[in-house]
């Protein structure tokens, strides 16, 4: 615990640690880029264009988002289903419009295109 972290901008806990680009809280899980400022480009991701979600939310890294439509998976018999929540999502500058890297129970690490997710 190096005396030069800022706290956590969500819980305030003093126990931050570094995690490649990104500040981390053990606590409460939260991530952000300490360029960020703890949180003060919130929608932006690195390229400085906003995310938005399928009805228009601005969309931030760390946030709770839901699945509006079933998705087909590869190699997956079954798919993501509608309503699904993923936590603690993280933009990303990805390919073909999957801007959205997150864990999905059940399939584990995966990109989401923003259009077919709705902030929780």
């Amino acid at each position: 615990m190096s005396e030069n972290l800022p706290p956590c901008p969500e819980c305030s806990s003093a126990y931050t640690y570094e995690m490649g680009a990104l500040l981390v809280c053990p606590e409460c899980g939260h991530e952000w880029s300490p360029a960020a400022g703890g949180g003060g480009s919130e929608g932006e991701d690195g390229a400085g264009r906003t995310v938005r979600d399928a009805v228009g939310n601005v969309l931030a890294d760390g946030d709770t988002v839901t699945v509006v439509k079933t998705l087909k998976v590869k190699g997956s018999p079954t798919g993501i289903k509608a309503g699904t929540k993923v936590r603690n999502i993280r933009l990303v500058d990805g390919t073909d419009g999957h801007d959205i890297d997150c864990k999905v129970d059940g399939f584990g690490a995966m990109q989401l295109k923003s259009s077919v997710v709705k902030k929780a």
